[in-house]
């Protein structure tokens, strides 16, 4: 696909404002302790998977928290793989089912788009060192087999890094309301699922709750892979 002159001209200043925002946070980040030491301790409460500890967090913003909790959603987005139904989850039992819903689609979409458009400016180079090469790899396959699909399917799975999945969505040609589209359709039903339980969750049953994930999330990738296997093995037959 050839570009303008004025089209190639926007893509490489939006590059450039692009990687200068990345490189200022990237030393304030080193230069600053406090800094430092917030953004890591964010990055381990994401990985504990803790639900009283992103709930106190995000809590104790007061009239601010559904603002922090964009910008943690966003943050997620930003930073693959890092898991967001927490969020999601968290989100429902502060501010109520459908009002958590709201904030955590809404949130989730715009990181989405983010991220899709940074893969489109920036390229591949760059998305490999956020995403990592295998994990991209493998989307992309997954991409040249189902396209879409793939996207809406891998909404649905809560141990998926979607953000891989936005990544690698903007590095191929599919254009970006067939993707936002995509990904909207593909997120709702999940994040309405999500929002509605966990709002309802409280001890022991953030455990059953996590217990259901794990199998649901198993039983879909298991019927993907039986499908991209039997697919495979029809098209080796007929060779």
């Amino acid at each position: 696909m050839t570009h303008t002159p004025a089209e190639k001209k926007n893509k490489w200043l939006g590059k450039a404002i692009i990687l200068g925002l990345a490189a200022l946070a990237l030393v304030i980040y080193i230069a600053v302790p406090s800094v430092h030491s917030f953004i890591n301790k964010l990055i381990k409460m994401f990985q504990s998977g803790d639900f009283s500890a992103m709930h106190d967090f995000i809590a104790q913003y007061g009239p601010y928290a559904m603002i922090v909790s964009s910008l943690l959603m966003i943050f997620q987005s930003l930073a693959a793989p890092l898991p967001a139904f927490f969020i999601t989850l968290t989100n429902a039992n502060l501010f109520g089912w459908w009002q958590g819903c709201i904030l955590s689609f809404v949130s989730s979409m715009i990181g989405a788009a983010m991220c899709f458009f940074i893969a489109r400016i920036l390229g591949r180079d760059i998305v490999e060192k956020i995403c990592s090469r295998g994990a991209l790899v493998q989307v992309e396959e997954f991409f040249d087999k189902y396209g879409k699909k793939c996207i809406l399917v891998a909404r649905l799975l809560p141990f998926i890094s979607f953000d891989v999945v936005s990544y690698a969505a903007g590095l191929t040609s599919m254009g970006f309301w067939g993707f936002f589209l995509a990904t909207g359709l593909g997120q709702l039903p999940a994040c309405i699922v999500y929002s509605y339980v966990g709002g309802m969750l409280t001890g022991g049953a953030k455990m059953l709750f996590m217990g259901l994930l794990c199998l649901f999330a198993l039983a879909v990738a298991v019927t993907v892979i039986r499908s991209v296997w039997v697919s495979r093995q029809k098209k080796a037959s007929k060779e």
